[in-house]
């Protein structure tokens, strides 16, 4: 009975429904155009307020943990979990093209100061004048060449930051943070390299080089400029050391109690390393590369140590 009753009402009431439809329709178009204005500042005045929720969210955020062979069984005997790896290499591949993206913005910002750069970087070698081209784009490859050096200083944090976003979601959130705030050291300590090898590096051993038998070099800007942006960016590069360690200890890959006691080795590989890197044969060059690498390297000890600790104290509060 309830039925018939329902089914006649819909009938009755059908022809104002469809009525209040059609004044409805342009009222509710008219009240979103209204609205619009006071509706678009809402969203900019909560739009800080939602992306600090959201980062707040995703740093407090557990990861899924699974043991590694149970992930490669799943591999071959799920079509999700290989669906799910397909959407990884994805990410990474989106995180990998921000980086280039993050790289060329700094090239593009360094071209409005390069010419300055490159008079910069030719003080230690007696500034431009010094230089006699021999190839018609020589000038233009040293142009090239400082530019992407000066973008790689300016690109270093956020091509950091990208990967570390790949990274985050396999992190617990004590890791997340910490690697947060370790990541603009990535840019200081790359910025401190460069600054070492322009400071102390290049003044010392230059003299010898330009000198060396008695011989007088001339300098071309292509050898010049390679010579110096390369020496710049290999020791920034490895000014990187301790950010390095930080992340393979939260890989699990490095332990501190295995760094400590292979110290030894560790002054060894250093040596041989600083040995490639130094522009001269002499060992006071060499000793001058060396001390810091070494220093770095016991810092990164203590840091592996803090983010060992740092897990532990995010696994029992977990």
């Amino acid at each position: 009975m309830r039925n018939i009753f329902r089914g006649v009402w819909k009938v009755i009431t059908a022809p104002f429904r469809a009525i209040w439809k059609i004044i409805a329709a342009p009222l509710g178009v008219l009240w979103k155009i209204i609205t619009a204005p006071f509706r678009a500042l809402w969203w900019i005045v909560s739009l800080p307020f939602r992306l600090i929720r959201r980062a707040i969210n995703f740093l407090n955020r557990e990861p899924a943990e699974r043991p590694l062979t149970e992930v490669f069984v799943s591999l071959t005997e799920s079509k999700d979990a290989r669906a799910a790896l397909i959407e990884q290499i994805e990410a990474f591949r989106k995180h990998l093209l921000r980086s280039v993206i993050w790289l060329a913005i700094g090239v593009g910002i360094s071209f409005a100061f390069n010419q300055q750069m490159i008079e910069f970087l030719a003080i230690p070698g007696g500034g431009l004048d010094k230089l006699k081209a021999i190839e018609v784009t020589e000038s233009v490859g040293v142009f090239m060449r400082v530019a992407l050096m000066a973008g790689t200083a300016l690109g270093v944090t956020p091509i950091f930051f990208e990967f570390w976003l790949f990274a985050a979601p396999g992190l617990r959130p004590m890791e997340k943070k910490s690697s947060l705030i370790v990541m603009p050291f990535a840019a200081i300590l790359f910025v401190l390299g460069m600054a070492f090898a322009y400071y102390v590096i290049l003044p010392s051993g230059l003299p010898i080089l330009t000198n060396f038998l008695n011989i007088q070099s001339e300098l071309r800007p292509a050898s010049y400029f390679n010579f110096v942006t390369g020496l710049m960016f290999w020791l920034g590069v490895a000014f990187e050391f301790p950010i390095l360690i930080v992340i393979l200890t939260m890989m699990g890959i490095v332990k501190p109690k295995m760094l400590k006691d292979q110290w030894r080795l560790a002054v060894i590989i250093i040596a041989v390393i600083a040995a490639m890197i130094t522009p001269t044969v002499d060992p006071v060059n060499m000793a001058l590369v060396m001390g810091p690498t070494i220093v770095l390297y016991f810092i990164s000890i203590g840091l592996s140590y803090l983010v060992v600790s740092l897990q532990r104290k995010s696994a029992i509060s977990g």
